[in-house]
């Protein structure tokens, strides 16, 4: 017993080192805190230090990438996708690549985790194989853009791989261009958390091969109508839209405003599992495995059972946080033949935000999004703020030094969560006014709230897609700048979601 418990202790130490020399370990009064419950667990109970105490490279990251100027967002050279989006464990993934010109390539798999600072694991070296130029797929129903590539290989996913983000990049052996493609490995272990990565956003706004996102009509570059169907079955384009964003070259949004948040609960050890919009949609069940469900970055695509099936894991008990913006605001309904969806309606009321071209055609019905997070989507929609403390002595605010008015400079943006729902108990933690360019405000306000669960749980909204921005920046990492610009890892952001966290796991 006396060995285990120094095994456990010298995990922590090395976790708690390595986070310090990344920046990420918060000062203040409680750093002594920081850390001390999720990492000193024994690996064997807590996979996520296990897997963080093995070798990581930089390796993962793209260093030459090669975008085609005439769809300005496309990598032809070498681009593909995965038959999964989220698979488990003795299931069977393929790969599906295009290389043109013709050219032979390699596929190196990683896990995206912390790793000692690295970012990244290498668990899996595929090829050389021969590529081909592959078809652009035929516009179809509603614009669907569906590949029917053949795939280059298959691999049944090992036991021992942990659910995580994996990245297969993608390298032309003649002229070194590279390329992503990207899958969620989920398990159905109890976890403390569950980190749902945003991938119905991903795909919304992937104009993969010319303008073929969810906001292209044919006519309109941003229309945000119905009629309009995105397929899974294609590569991602790079990211379209805010920052030029290289390392989103095939791998959705997952570097821009996920990555971040997951980099730093692996290197603070908590005990970890990913799962995808879809598994949120298709596995009610399943939420009811962890003590706290975490909605990252900027996850605005929901469907009605995604809606219902969190809203019943409140119910049984569950914690939930909304680490996002824009979140549940289109809702959408798949069409299983492609493996595509569509907007349908919004979860806000009629004149609820500022209409887009085409909003006012679609359903506009209860449920409402705030009915959910807390608050959602309104007036101006887009904007940035200082994310400025309302009642720091709320045990949210434990351990930040934080006053009334204390603010936090430009994390709120681009888009954000304001109309909060009178839900009873909900309270306010965080609030101001939203601009459109530094001393411009443009008549927004965004709230961040709180409110009570049925079963001693909580539901909390950060009312920001820039959340993670403040917890930490891994290799690769841009930093996005628009109406406002975050400043990058922040000791009260990291405080406030170790606040959350630690809650969270106590269930009280």
């Amino acid at each position: 017993m006396a060995d285990e418990a120094n095994k456990a202790e010298l995990t922590r130490r090395r976790l708690l080192q390595g986070a310090a020399a990344a920046g990420l370990v918060a000062g203040g009064p409680d750093a002594s805190l920081w850390g001390a419950d999720a990492v000193a667990k024994d690996a064997a109970a807590n996979p996520v230090v296990a897997e963080n105490r093995r070798a990581g490279t930089r390796e993962w990251m793209l260093t030459k990438t090669a975008i085609d100027p005439a769809t300005r967002y496309r990598s032809p050279a070498i681009e593909g996708y995965c038959s999964h989006r989220t698979i488990k464990a003795g299931e069977t993934i393929s790969f599906h690549v295009s290389t043109n010109p013709a050219a032979a390539f390699t596929l190196e798999l990683y896990r995206t985790g912390y790793y000692g600072g690295m970012g990244g694991r290498l668990v899996k070296q595929l090829g050389e194989f021969k590529g081909a130029v592959q078809p652009d797929p035929p516009v179809g129903p509603k614009r669907v853009r569906q590949c029917e590539w053949p795939a280059c290989a298959e691999l049944t996913i090992p036991k021992d791989w942990l659910s995580g983000v994996y990245v297969g990049k993608l390298t032309a052996k003649s002229s070194g261009v590279q390329s992503y493609v990207i899958f969620i490995v989920r398990d159905e272990r109890p976890a403390d958390f569950l980190f749902q990565c945003s991938d119905h956003t991903w795909q919304a706004y992937n104009r993969w091969p010319k303008q073929f996102a969810l906001y292209d009509d044919g006519r309109n570059e941003w229309y945000w109508g119905g009629d309009v169907q995105v397929s899974f079955r294609r590569p991602y384009g790079k990211y379209c839209q805010i920052l030029d964003a290289p390392l989103s070259t095939g791998s959705g949004d997952w570097f821009l405003w996920e990555f971040p948040l997951a980099y730093w609960m692996e290197s603070q050890g908590y005990d970890v599992s990913y799962i995808s919009n879809s598994d949120t949609h298709r596995d009610a069940a399943g939420l009811l495995r962890a003590k706290g469900f975490l909605s990252v970055g900027h996850d605005e695509y929901w469907t009605i059972e995604m809606f219902r099936n969190v809203q019943a894991a409140i119910a049984a008990g569950v914690n939930v946080a909304f680490l996002s913006g824009n979140a549940v605001c289109g809702r959408i309904k798949f069409n299983d033949a492609f493996d595509a969806f569509e907007r349908v309606g919004v979860f806000g009321p009629p004149g609820g935000m500022r209409e887009f071209d085409h909003m006012n055609s679609l359903e506009h019905s209860r449920p409402y999004a705030n009915e959910l997070v807390g608050a959602h989507s309104t007036g101006p929609v887009t904007g940035g703020a200082d994310w400025a403390c309302r009642l720091p002595d709320h045990w949210v605010f434990r351990g930040t030094g934080m006053k009334e008015g204390d603010a936090i400079p430009g994390l709120v943006g681009w888009e954000w969560h304001g109309d909060p729902a009178a839900i009873p108990g909900l309270e306010i933690v965080a609030s101001g006014p939203t601009q459109q360019a530094p001393g411009e405000p443009n008549g927004g306000r965004f709230t961040a709230t709180i409110y009570p669960g049925p079963k001693g749980n909580f539901v909390f909204n950060a009312a920001t897609c820039w959340w993670a921005d403040g917890m930490s920046e891994p290799p690769g990492y841009v930093r996005p700048k628009v109406y406002t610009a975050p400043q990058g890892p922040d000791q009260r952001v990291q405080q406030i979601t170790r606040n959350l966290l630690e809650r969270m796991r106590r269930k009280a």
